[in-house]
């Protein structure tokens, strides 16, 4: 079986979460008999990826893939068909469909469905309605309910679970969070201590409570490698994913989108022009617009690359162009036997390591361009005028030019909701204007789209002023960023300190969040301070093991983001346990990892 070693490179083996996985997936497969082909919700591709790779699937007798809305599977190429989807209404019309247009005279199939990450009953309701229920040889769950992207990063990978959860009132992806938590403590050991903020962080510890009680024994017989669960609902933070990122993984997500650790680029930044002449290289990048990047700490450089500010990106990667160069320049120090075939054996390492600086060195002067815009440059000073109180309270100038130049809507409400927030909602004569501007331009159809912002609270009418309370008791500003060699979190944003990460810095504090009363009533929802029990054995090892962080035994935190995490609070997660003082590890968990963009979109009907 083929391993991810970056996974388990981590302060947790989060390469078991990933086996764990690959075995439940092939049981399910192993209960299929026959060749078989497995049919994707085109929305499980990506994060299966993570998981199995075609050669393990080919094993287990899987012959062809194909998604739920191609053309059916060939007469006679498979002797089961297997479905992998998400327990949605609209797609059992689309298996219905599949298997109408799947049925060949003459021939026999058998058909499976497995739902991602369990069968709900008003799905089997709709496919009894559809008339098919009986042809399914295993109808089943597969609870795969959370993905590991790398050493310290899980995610659940659903995109709808904020607008559900806060919007609608739909708290079935909370559960899902609670069933995760549950599996990563079967896995790691019971976690002692559970804090948080927000509603939805209190719905998620009672039901992991409850599940802990109701669980078997053998839930505990792991020694516990967390110490703390940090549960943080996104609705306490709203500010932070709308800020843009500047760290290199946040402006890539930015401006090209990172899924499920993979990226697309233009393909023709990647073509040394002197080499690619006339060759198999330069052919292939005549026909393919777009280079697909794996971003993930497997490659070493990225892993450096990937927390700093966009600024020490350039001063790094001349950094290492040096060292390549030096290495390749070894060869014509080497004159005996031995020292030439020292200098061959660490040739492919030198090798990959200059394939990689060429990678990212494109990707670098992509960033650039983006950057250099003056559309880019005009947005992010704004944004920086907004967090730090300037002109906030009237119309603002830049955002009405936006509009009158029918620019992204995504962009015009990102700037809106970023000033509304600050401002601690607008005036009426304000939003009026804006409302009146976007409707008439964009099109009165999206007067829900600013309903649903408003029930999230991203825009509103003036009301209490907490923006500016909990930003100096929380020090979310900061005017004096040393962005390539940063002494706090805010050079993420370059000035601009994530909420949710500073309340996991003061909760590292032996005095946790006291001290912090104030400024913690004016975020909404309760603070989760709850602990669990450990078995005596168990719970006297822990107390010797991790009594005081130290350098030797840290303590390591499980963050679980409820609604969204960014690339920017990440990284400001791994700067803080990086710190002289930090002798604390971070994992971190996520329903969806989001940008301020793709969060938005969520909520545009």
């Amino acid at each position: 079986m083929a391993t991810a070693q970056h996974l388990s490179s981590g302060s947790i083996n989060v390469a078991v979460i990933r086996d764990a996985a690959r075995r439940e997936l092939l049981d399910c497969l192993d209960r299929c008999e026959g060749t078989k082909a497995l049919v994707w919700d085109d929305g499980l591709t990506g994060p299966f990826g993570l998981i199995a790779e075609y050669t393990l699937l080919k094993d287990h007798n899987v012959t062809k893939m194909v998604l739920i809305q191609s053309d059916p599977v060939p007469a006679g190429s498979v002797q089961h068909v297997v479905f992998l989807c998400r327990p949605l209404i609209h797609l059992m019309d689309r298996v219905a469909e599949f298997i109408k247009r799947d049925d060949h005279p003459g021939t026999s199939k058998e058909y499976s469905i497995f739902f991602v990450p369990r069968k709900t009953l008003v799905c089997e309701r709709r496919l009894q309605d559809l008339g098919i229920m009986g042809t399914f040889a295993n109808i089943d769950d597969y609870s795969l309910d959370i993905f590991p992207f790398d050493s310290d990063v899980l995610s659940m990978e659903h995109s709808m679970a904020f607008r559900e959860s806060y919007l609608e009132g739909d708290l079935t992806s909370m559960f899902y969070v609670a069933k995760a938590i549950m599996l990563i403590q079967t896995l790691y050991g019971i976690i002692p201590h559970i804090y948080g903020k927000g509603h939805c962080a209190r719905h998620v510890a009672d039901m992991v409570l409850r599940m802990r009680r109701e669980a078997p024994r053998s839930l505990t017989s792991q020694p516990p490698q967390f110490d703390t669960l940090l549960l943080l609902d996104r609705n306490i933070d709203l500010l932070s994913p709308l800020i843009t990122q500047l760290t290199y993984e946040g402006l890539i997500d930015e401006f090209f989108g990172i899924q499920n650790t993979n990226c697309k680029l233009p393909a023709d930044k990647f073509i040394d022009p002197n080499e690619a002449k006339g060759s198999e290289q330069g052919a292939m990048a005549s026909t393919s617009t777009q280079k697909t990047v794996t971003l993930n700490s497997a490659e070493e450089l990225f892993a450096e690359l990937r927390d700093l500010n966009y600024h020490a990106v350039g001063p790094l990667l001349n950094r290492r162009a040096k060292h390549v160069k030096e290495a390749f320049e070894e060869r014509h120090d080497a004159k005996t036997v031995g020292q030439i075939k020292q200098f061959v054996t660490r040739l492919p390492h030198i090798q990959a390591s200059r394939q990689s600086l060429s990678t990212h060195t494109s990707i670098a002067e992509l960033l650039k361009q983006k950057i250099t815009d003056s559309s880019f440059m005009n947005s992010l000073h704004m944004e920086q005028e907004l967090f730090q109180g300037v002109d906030t309270d009237k119309i603002h100038p830049y955002i009405e030019q936006l509009i009158a130049q029918q620019s992204s809507l995504v962009k015009v409400l990102r700037l809106m909701c970023i000033q509304c927030i600050v401002n601690n909602g607008f005036k009426q004569k304000v939003y009026d204007f804006y409302r009146k501007e976007i409707l008439q331009t964009y099109g009165f159809e999206h007067m829900r789209t600013l309903q649903r912002l408003e029930q999230a609270g991203l825009l509103r009418l003036s009301g209490v002023r907490t923006y500016n309370a909990v930003r100096k008791t929380l020090r979310l500003t900061v005017d004096e960023v040393n962005e390539q060699n940063p002494t706090d979190i805010a050079y993420v944003h370059s000035g601009y300190a994530p909420l949710t990460v500073r309340l996991a810095q003061y909760l590292n504090r032996p005095e946790k969040w006291r001290g912090l009363e104030e400024a913690m009533k004016l975020l909404p929802g309760p603070i989760i301070d709850d602990v669990q029990s450990l078995p005596s054995g168990m719970e006297k090892g822990r107390q010797n093991l991790a009594a005081v962080g130290s350098y030797d035994n840290p303590r390591i935190v499980l963050i679980f983001f409820l609604g969204g995490c960014t690339y920017a609070e990440i990284s400001a997660l791994r700067f803080l346990s990086q710190q002289e003082e930090g002798q604390t590890e971070y994992v971190i968990a996520t329903t969806k990892l989001i940008n301020g963009s793709n969060w938005l979109q969520t909520m545009i009907d």
